[in-house]
């Protein structure tokens, strides 16, 4: 097929060819991959640039892969090994201290990639019809916001921003533009809760009152231990790697990987806690609370990471549910007889996670006469039929989706809006346990009703030059 040129007739074409094909008929429902192989003009390749390639990148580039209407565009990273794709050439001391955390590398591609080491001459490059951000948490809102204004569409990975003023202005940037954006909150691909976010609001477990979950990860009693500043190794852009953030000099228990431990890059609440947040909302049909409170602080771990090893929030709703989290990085054991996450309703209880879920009768209470209003039921999705064209693996299916959506532009499993939510959930109890205080929070407006100085944490100045 001979290529277009021009990025909005390149789009264009890709949609309208699918979309013709498809009878315009396709409703709500993103076409399967098998599917799209049925469909005349569907052999034209979204092609597709990557920037950050450490790895949770590596891990998307080996997914977007696997589909052959995705072509590998371009690569931009700020150190050189991951661009070249050779580990070989990586910090032996990243090596010897992370292990697998380092990518392996040394995938072979069907063309040339193109290489960048800075991330706004890839969005200049006419040819890359879309864009996967998988760099550290202080990045994802200036590289959105400009892949946007570039005429990209894009896939970026949670937590979205490390700012709540971040996320709004993302919102924004794409409700100026015709970008489809998607959010790599994996869960939103996995069968399991897309059938309990439709069956819990209907009353499968009657009114649910509580939900909670919890992440435990026993890192007593080093943690990411303690280093000094050093040179960074040959390569590495540390100065572009902050970005926005203050300059402070490099430290190898920052980058790569650990800085999910320094609150200036991202958090276990941004790491793991938006996740959860992300999937009970989702299920319990709720977009935001209206009041926060958490607890916690660093008690045992002796490291130099700056955020709560033992953490616990709560979350209040105006419809009258309660969500409680809990990060303990000092302890070990877990918490529920299955699963990752629980909501407790009036007519029973639920557990769930990726591959299942279990639900227990709710019994009567003092004074109460009523048998049980539901049966017990355990459902395994690993004895379920799969539909033509899908994975039992829920960041794939947001990639097949996303890949979907560039074609039909439809709206993503996961959009721009539903991210920031979620993500606003981590935001909240970071914030939360920094100021010490409950807070009231207006879901609207998006500030703090009681605590201004919880409000000057919403956002921080960007170092220059950088700004949204």
């Amino acid at each position: 097929m001979k290529k277009t040129t021009g990025r909005s007739t390149r789009r264009e074409f890709l949609a309208k060819t699918t979309v013709a094909a498809a009878g315009l008929a396709l409703g709500t429902k993103a076409l399967t991959a098998s599917e799209y192989s049925r469909i005349t003009g569907s052999n034209e390749k979204i092609r597709v640039g990557f920037i950050g390639l450490g790895n949770r990148g590596s891990q998307l580039l080996r997914l977007f892969m696997s589909n052959p209407d995705c072509e590998v565009a371009a690569f931009c990273d700020v150190y050189e090994p991951y661009m070249s794709r050779d580990r070989s050439l990586v910090e032996p001391r990243y090596i010897r201290e992370l292990g697998s955390q380092i990518p392996q590398m040394g995938e072979k591609f069907q063309n040339p990639v193109k290489k960048y080491s800075d991330f706004r001459k890839l969005l200049e490059d006419k040819d890359i019809d879309a864009v996967v951000i998988a760099t550290p948490d202080h990045w994802h809102a200036i590289q959105t916001i400009q892949a946007i204004q570039a005429g990209k569409d894009v896939y970026v990975e949670k937590p979205l921003t490390i700012t709540i003023r971040e996320g709004r202005m993302m919102v924004e940037a794409q409700a100026k533009s015709k970008q489809v954006v998607a959010v790599g909150l994996n869960r939103r691909g996995n069968s399991v809760y897309q059938k309990l976010a439709r069956e819990i609001p209907a009353g499968k477990i009657g009114k649910v009152t509580v939900a909670q979950a919890f992440r435990i990860n026993n890192m007593f009693p080093d943690g990411i231990g303690k280093m000094k500043d050093e040179n960074p190794p040959a390569g590495l852009n540390w100065d572009m790697w902050l970005g926005p953030r203050a300059y402070r000099p490099y430290r190898y228990n920052i980058s790569p990987y650990k800085f999910r431990w320094w609150s200036d890059y991202s958090s276990q609440m941004g790491n793991w806690g938006v996740h959860f947040m992300d999937v009970i909302r989702w299920m319990a049909g709720e977009t935001a609370p209206v009041a926060i409170s958490a607890h916690g602080g660093r008690y045992v771990v002796a490291d130099d990471s700056d955020i709560p090893d033992t953490m616990q929030v709560t979350y209040e709703f105006k419809s009258g549910l309660i969500v409680n989290f809990c990060i303990y990085e000092a302890s070990s054991g877990g918490l529920f007889q299955f699963g990752e996450v629980e909501l407790r309703g009036t007519k029973g209880t639920l557990w769930a996670n990726e591959s299942g879920y279990r639900i227990t009768a709710a019994r009567p209470g003092q004074f109460q006469t009523w048998t049980k209003q539901i049966e017990d039921e355990v459902f395994d999705s690993r004895n379920e039929p799969l539909p033509d064209g899908s994975s039992r693996d829920s960041t794939a299916a947001l990639v097949r989706n996303f890949l979907d959506c560039v074609k039909s532009r439809q709206t993503p499993l996961c959009p721009l809006e539903e991210g920031h939510r979620s993500t606003s959930f981590a935001h909240l109890a970071n914030i939360a346990v920094k100021v010490k205080s409950r807070l009231e929070w207006d879901p609207v407006k998006e500030r703090f009703t009681n605590n201004e100085a919880a409000n000057q944490l919403l956002h921080y100045e960007y170092r220059k030059p950088w700004k949204l």
